[in-house]
């Protein structure tokens, strides 16, 4: 589990995550109208999109701005105006950082990337400085209250998972992309369900191959950019191979 992933972890747990409905589901409905155009606006011909809608439904996202959003994919808006971007780049300590956006103004954009990250000690690499450190896996995140350690290795058995990661009171399942979906469904009934307890976020997303160990002095330096860049309107996702330890982050939440 990446030092990003516990941060927001242990502040969703605190309380401190600020809610910005309106910009979350302003962005998830970004992810859902480009997935919409990489292929078919069936959820269930379009695995992408329906990975998309199951992240919107986690969210609390109405049904009615999920529908509105495939809609716009189709034409009826704005939606051929956006296409997806990737940046590359280093932060404070030198850690490995991806950004994600969907954006209808690519030259406005990549100047504020750039700006974002040389005004929080980092700065923007060329395309693939970085991005061969990284491999697309599912993750699903649930949490551990009330799971034996023996009761959750069981998931590693589930098809398609390739690791478990459990740290103080969660714990990440990875999984091969496409099987992220049948393992979530799967960990919810033999594991979740039965406990009352329900999975905490599923998605598709970019995990390091091996972790950067963020010294003590640096980890607020390093999430301060990963936190700017994941406000921006514009950014879809924000991955990093950052390692800060636990007791680091709950200091500084």
């Amino acid at each position: 589990m990446s030092g990003h992933s516990k941060w927001h972890n242990i502040r969703l747990r605190k309380g401190k995550v600020d809610a910005q409905r309106g910009q979350l589901f302003t962005k998830l409905s970004k992810e859902i109208i480009v997935a919409a155009r990489s292929g078919s606006p069936d959820p269930e011909a379009n695995f992408r999109l329906k990975m998309a809608v199951a992240k919107a439904r986690d969210n609390n996202m109405p049904v009615d701005n999920i529908k509105r959003a495939i809609a716009r994919a189709a034409g009826a808006g704005k939606g051929d105006a956006f296409e997806e971007m990737r940046y590359e780049g280093f932060g404070p300590a030198g850690v490995a950082v991806i950004v994600d956006v969907v954006t209808d103004n690519r030259n406005r954009t990549a100047s504020e990337m750039r700006y974002m990250f040389s005004r929080n000690g980092g700065n923007l690499g060329e395309t693939g400085s970085v991005g061969w450190s990284f491999e697309e896996r599912g993750v699903i995140s649930i949490p551990t209250t009330g799971i034996s350690e023996d009761d959750l290795l069981e998931c590693a058995v589930v098809d398609g998972v390739v690791d478990v990661k459990a740290e103080g009171d969660t714990a990440d399942i990875v999984t091969e992309p496409r099987a992220l979906g049948h393992a979530r469904d799967e960990i919810e009934r033999t594991l979740l369900a039965p406990r009352g307890l329900a999975v905490t976020s599923a998605s598709l997303e970019l995990v390091a191959k091996n972790q950067a160990p963020v010294p003590r002095e640096s980890a607020a330096a390093v999430l301060k950019l990963l936190d700017a860049l994941e406000e921006h309107d514009d950014v879809t996702h924000v991955y990093s191979n950052a390692d800060i330890a636990v007791d680091v982050l709950e200091a500084l939440a």
